[in-house]
Order: structure tokens, then sequence, then C-alpha cells
């Protein structure tokens, strides 16, 4: 009883060790590289479990990873409780299942096999994540961990953020491979060409890229067809009380007087505000919206200048039969709810653009078909009619936004920021540099904003673009194209930033070819997958 004891106790220290390392790149800045080694104790806790012939291992390893989603995503919470809580069990549930995946894949396939299942099958999901899935939670890609070491992974222009994700379990299986060989009795029968392979591969996967990277950070030169002045403009409303404190037109107000000030001291090309400024244009009459007039209004004092910021807009249609199942009724008729990027100029001429990649839960309903009916009943029930679900509707595709002069850029609303090869759409259709506007006080002063800031960072080494960065309130910033923040405001604080944007139209290796490492481990993880069943399907021997 006692050796049993102590080891779970064992596993229970080197799971909580797994999660605590896994969760420092993201709470603790330049940390990065301690994703390298953050698996292992997860790791050897499996192997000492195999061993010792424990039952129900599956709790010590869902365990590790609810405590790395809470430690990290905790902040979710104080936007919505039922979210958050949502978001840390779900998310680390599907960990674990791939981790299930990979224990099975160890009872029936032999050797390393099963390791290369396990880092196969997670960077496959990554990507689902990041590509296809209806329900979307990728903050905690393994190749974000690096996202405030930049000076690590300028190769990213190549790979894409799941090249770190690729680079995390590539060191990780590596040590852990070498621990095993040690505790073994492995490596003693090894001869020295094998193990001088072993050492010098592994001192290759965990310094190649380190080296590589310092290379291309320090000949990396930035590219300038010309520069864009930009005034971005932080009006910092508390977004919990943001129409009972003042009305729109006094918000308005705040904004235009914080440009003015700049723009008095000198000219600028872009304005930029964040996202969901307003609520009060129509689409399907965006004159008529006070704030356009207003913004317009202020134009004209500075023609020099073309003005970009977000709204929650909504399109309207006077029909019997609703337009769609992601609409509420209005009146006589219906509403089509959106989270836009609004581009004004001097003259006019308007472009709109409708963010695409959606909250779940806050602004998107999953799986209208299902889900849809389901809230229209719930709501008849219990809400008066009215529905509890968002229903935003995003574009299908990515389209550009123009200055006045014509020169194309991408913007990027909140939490779109966060997808890599999503955003490659922006460049790859000539977008100049990209701006992100995003309203992230829904956190608090929490690690979200900041780990949100650090991702735009991300997208900058991805694309080689410059990015210019919005926040209601706060982290505004400008980021070159390495990814270095050159510029930033404070939080939680009314604040101007001024500064000049490169615009570049080349294209990154990433932007031409996509994300290669998720293609190719979704490729492995099927195959193996298909290994896996036909070995279970066949009869022991």
């Amino acid at each position: 009883m006692s050796r049993t004891l102590s080891t779970k106790a064992t596993l229970w220290c080197l799971c909580a060790a797994s999660a605590v390392l896994l969760s420092l790149p993201w709470l603790v800045p330049h940390l990065g590289l301690v994703s390298l080694v953050a698996f292992i104790p997860l790791l050897l806790a499996e192997y000492i479990a195999q061993g010792a012939g424990v039952k129900r291992f599956w709790v010590w390893h869902y365990s590790t990873f609810v405590l790395w989603n809470a430690l990290t995503t905790f902040w979710v919470c104080n936007a919505t409780v039922g979210g958050g809580i949502f978001a840390v069990l779900a998310n680390a549930l599907q960990m674990s299942l791939i981790f299930g995946l990979f224990r099975l894949s160890r009872k029936r396939l032999g050797g390393v096999v099963p390791y290369v299942f396990l880092a196969a099958a997670w960077i496959a999901w990554e990507r689902w994540y990041l590509t296809s899935a209806e329900i979307s939670w990728p903050w905690l890609v393994l190749g974000n961990a690096f996202a405030t070491s930049i000076k690590d992974i300028q190769w990213y222009s190549v790979t894409g953020t799941l090249g770190g994700s690729l680079w995390v379990w590539c060191a990780n299986l590596g040590i852990f491979g070498l621990l095993t060989a040690l505790s073994n009795g492995a490596w003693q029968r090894w001869n020295r060409v094998a193990r001088a392979a072993s050492v010098s591969a592994l001192a290759l996967v965990l310094l190649g890229p380190v080296v590589c990277s310092a290379i291309m950070y320090g000949s990396y030169e930035e590219k300038s067809e010309r520069k864009v002045e930009v005034v971005i403009g932080q009006p910092n409303f508390e977004p919990y009380k943001k129409f009972e404190s003042m009305s729109q037109a006094q918000q308005t107000d705040v904004l235009l007087r914080l440009l003015a000030d700049s723009l008095n001291t000198a000219p600028a090309d872009l304005l930029l505000a964040p996202e969901t400024f307003t609520f009060d244009v129509i689409l399907n009459d965006i004159p008529s919206s006070p704030t356009w007039q207003a913004f317009h209004s202020f134009l004209q004092e500075y023609p020099q200048s073309d003005m970009l910021f977000g709204a929650a807009t909504n399109e309207l249609h006077f029909t019997a039969s609703p337009p769609g199942l992601l609409c509420y009724p209005y009146g006589k008729g219906w509403r089509v709810p959106h989270n836009s990027a609004i581009m004004l100029s001097p003259d006019g001429r308007t472009e709109v653009f409708h963010k695409s990649k959606l909250v779940v839960g806050t602004e998107l309903t999953p799986y209208p078909k299902v889900f849809v009916p389901l809230d229209n009943w719930l709501a008849g029930k219990f809400n008066n009619g009215r529905p509890m679900m968002a229903r935003d509707c995003g574009q299908k595709e990515i389209t550009l936004l123009h200055l006045s002069d014509g020169t194309p850029l991408g913007c990027a609303v909140c939490y779109e920021s966060v997808y890599g090869e999503y955003c490659t759409g922006y460049a790859s259709k000539g977008a100049g540099f990209i701006a992100v506007i995003t309203n992230d006080s829904w956190w608090g002063n929490t690690p979200g904003y900041r780990q949100h800031l650090s991702y735009s960072s991300l997208r900058a080494i991805e694309l080689r673009r410059d990015i210019a960065r919005c926040g209601n309130t706060g982290i505004s910033c400008f980021i070159d194209q390495r990814g270095r923040i050159l510029k930033q405001g404070p939080w939680w604080e009314e604040a101007t930033l001024r500064g000049s944007v490169n615009v570049n139209t080349r294209q990154s290796f990433f932007t031409r070819n996509g994300d290669i490492t998720g293609r190719v481990s979704t490729f492995i993880f099927l195959l193996l997958l298909v290994l896996l069943v036909v070995r279970l399907l066949l009869p022991k021997k």
C-alpha cells in the first residue's frame, strides 16, 4: 500500500510540474524555451504508470491539461463564467483524448511510433482548430508559447506557428527518449556512433532553430515600398458600463478630441479606432449613422486622413421569412448582425469588412442548423421570445480595405489575429500592412490582454508585415516585420499613439505556401491512425 501511495504521489508531482511548465510561457515574458521541456514530466509519469500497472491514468493526464488551461486562460471567466469554465474543461478534454489515443497506440504499436503518433495527432488537432473547427479555441497552440520570444522564432515566416509546435514536440520527445535510454540500460548497449548521433541530433533540435533564427533576425532588413503615418486613438471606455456612463455621441467626442490633439501637431494618413466603437451603423444606409456623420465631418477638417473604426453593425431585411438562420426578429422584418471594420475617406467613400473568425457564444452560434432552432425553443420557454445565443455573421472570404491613395491593408478584428494561416489571406491579396482593432477590456487586468497582444507579433513575423494595433483600453502599439513592438501605449488609460508603418507587398514563404507543417502532420496522423485501427482489429498474438 505504501509503495502504491508513493507511486501515485510521484505521478501527481510530475503532472503538476508539467502543467506549471506548460503555463509559464503564457504567464511570464520571454520564457518560450521552457516549453521545450514542459511535457517531459508528463511523459515520465505515463512511463512510470505504464510500468507500474497504474489504472485510470486518464485522471492524471486530464488533470494536467485542466490545470494548464486554468492557469493560462482563467481570465475568460471575467467576460463569461460559464464560457470560461467550458473553455477550460472542453479544451483540456480534447488534449486528454489525444493523449489517451497515444496511450492506446502504445499497447499496439511498438518502439518510437506511438510518440510520433502523439506529436502528429497533437499538431493535426491544432491545425483543425485553426482552419476547420466550428467551435475553435486555438489560444494554447504550442507554437504560441514563443510569442514573446521573437528572436528565437524568425523562421515562423517559413513554417508558421505550427512549426513551433513541432519544435516543442521534437525537443520534449528527444530529451525524454534520451532519459529513458539512460534509465533502462539501452544507452549502455549503444555503440559510440549511436551515442554520438543521438546526442548530436538532440543538440541540433534544441539549438538549430535558435541559431537559424538569430541569423535571420540579424540579417533581415525591413521592406518598405512607402510609409504610412498612423495615429491610433485609445478612448479607454469601460466595456460593461459603455452606455451607462455616456452616450455614443459623448464617446465619439472623446475619440475625436484625442485624434485632433495629435493631428494638430502633424498630419497622418490613417486614423485608427478600436473594435465595436459604435453600435449605430445600419448597413442598408450607412450615411444615416450619427457616428459616421460625425467622423465624416471631422475628416473635412483633416482631408489628408482616412479613418478605420470598428462597429457592431446590422443589416435589415423587411421580408416575411428570415433571410437565413443567423438573424433576429426586428419589427416587421429581420436584422442580421455583424462585427465590422469600416474604412471612411474624407470624400465619403466607405468600405466595410465583416469579422469572420467569431468567438463562440458571445458572437457565434455554432452548427446553426442544430443550435438556432434549440435557441428559439428555449427563448420561447424561458426568455420572452428573445434568443439567448449570439448570431453574428462573418464574411466567407477575406477582402482588403484601401486608403484614399489606393494603398491596400488588411484589418484583423480582435480574435482573427490569433489565426496565422487565415491572416495569410490579407498578405496574399496584396495588403501592404495589417491593422488589428480589438477590445480586450472584457478580461480586466489579467494575462489575457497581454497574451493577445503578443500574438500580433507572431502574425508580423509570419507575414513579414508591419502591424498597427488599436485597443479600446490598450495595449495599442506598432509592430515591425520582425515582430518587435516598437512603440506601445499604456493599459487602461486614454491615449493617442503615432507611428509610421512600412508598406510591403512581398510575400513570405508562409504566405505563399501556407501551413505545410500542419498538413504533413495531419497526413502522418491519418496514416498512423489507420495503422492503429488495423492493429486493434487484428487479434493479439
